[in-house]
């Protein structure tokens, strides 16, 4: 199919996070992988951050961060990359909920994309309640509304900094 000059860049915010295995160089793995993703162009990226594990407490702390993209694939065909880019790194299952993993990618936002569906659930249905998604968020689109939730700045400052800890690359 030939790409029309049209078409339309749809804005994504997508969380990335890892506690194997050296944790920020596979974030640093994942964002230059991101970069080749096609009709796909990074446009923003926060700090890292290290932060206790949501799950068991039983595992490395993970190393957070969230990217900013344009794209032209629908939801569906960049969760598509984003997996494929999430094995080539050697992602498996975590053996439980919440478990180590040396990559995690997940689409927060789409565009105003809402998608209750199976396979990809958005706005991501979580997020609001993550400091670790919440402020890297904040630090690359502060303004960014989240339906029914309020401004992404104003829900990192009530989420705060606790457990967090910026890390440099």
């Amino acid at each position: 199919m030939l790409s029309s000059p049209f078409e339309t860049w749809t804005p994504a915010y997508i969380a990335l996070g890892s506690n194997l295995n050296d944790p920020a160089a596979q974030l640093s793995a994942a964002i230059e992988y991101t970069k080749q993703i096609q009709n796909t162009r990074l446009v923003s990226q926060s700090s890292l951050y290290k932060s206790v594990p949501l799950g068991p407490q039983d595992q490395p702390d993970f190393v957070n961060a969230v990217v900013g993209v344009l794209t032209k694939l629908d939801a569906q065909s960049l969760l598509a990359a984003l997996q494929a880019i999430e094995t080539n790194m050697g992602r498996v299952p975590p053996a439980q909920r919440w478990g180590p993993r040396v990559i995690d990618l997940d689409i927060l936002l789409y565009g105003d994309l809402r998608s209750d569906d199976a396979t990809l659930q958005l706005p991501h249905p979580e997020m609001h309640r993550r400091n670790f998604v919440m402020v890297p968020l904040a630090e690359i689109a502060p303004s960014l509304v989240i339906l029914r939730q309020g401004s992404v700045g104003r829900l990192a400052e009530t989420l705060g900094i606790n457990g967090l800890e910026k890390i440099a690359l």
